[in-house]
């Protein structure tokens, strides 16, 4: 049986923190749409803002779920999964908000994050509110070794400008798969 926490401090922060990967879902309102879980990882790219405040940084990718979820209602969960060492998952449960690049708090947030990798291809800040913190037992999450940060993201954004950019949200990353606009 897991434990509730009444916030993201202590043991559970460093654990998060320490993580090289995480999981974020989410899902629209009602229930004809698609639930959608996506993988968050890039060292740099996630700071614990306090015991009840998370953000990361959210580039521009295949799709935009996770936007357009949080734009239609803000529900979301992040789950940090122990791959090495003692067995562990910790839940985050919340309330998100997305500020794109575009907006003029943008670089405000992005100040949050004292060593993120090339931010030129991000499309976002996504800030948490958390609400709920609880941790399992994650006996049956496999041990795996980290090797190192994928860099194809950040390689396949450098080739684009920041006008190649703003045509790929427009065209790839205005909607999601239900149909929902991002922003």
């Amino acid at each position: 049986m897991g434990t509730v926490y009444p916030a993201l401090d202590g043991r559970l922060r460093e654990f998060v923190e320490a993580q090289p990967m995480f999981f974020v879902a989410t899902a629209p309102s009602g229930g004809d749409g698609h639930v959608n879980v996506s993988p968050k990882g890039m060292r740099g790219t996630f700071v614990v803002l306090g015991p009840h405040r998370v953000a990361w940084l959210d580039y521009h990718g295949s799709g935009a779920e996770t936007i357009a979820h949080l734009r239609d209602n803000g529900r979301i969960t992040l789950m940090f999964c122990a791959f090495d060492g003692p067995p562990k998952i910790v839940r985050l449960h919340g309330r998100g908000v997305a500020t794109p690049v575009t907006d003029p708090g943008f670089g405000a947030l992005l100040a949050d994050f004292p060593e993120p990798p090339d931010v030129h291809a991000v499309r976002a800040v996504i800030g948490v509110t958390v609400d709920r913190v609880s941790d399992s037992c994650g006996y049956a999450v496999p041990l795996m070794d980290y090797r190192a940060d994928r860099d194809l993201l950040l390689t396949s954004h450098s080739r684009r400008t920041a006008e190649d950019l703003v045509t790929y949200r427009a065209t790839k990353n205005a909607a999601s798969i239900d149909g929902l606009p991002i922003f």
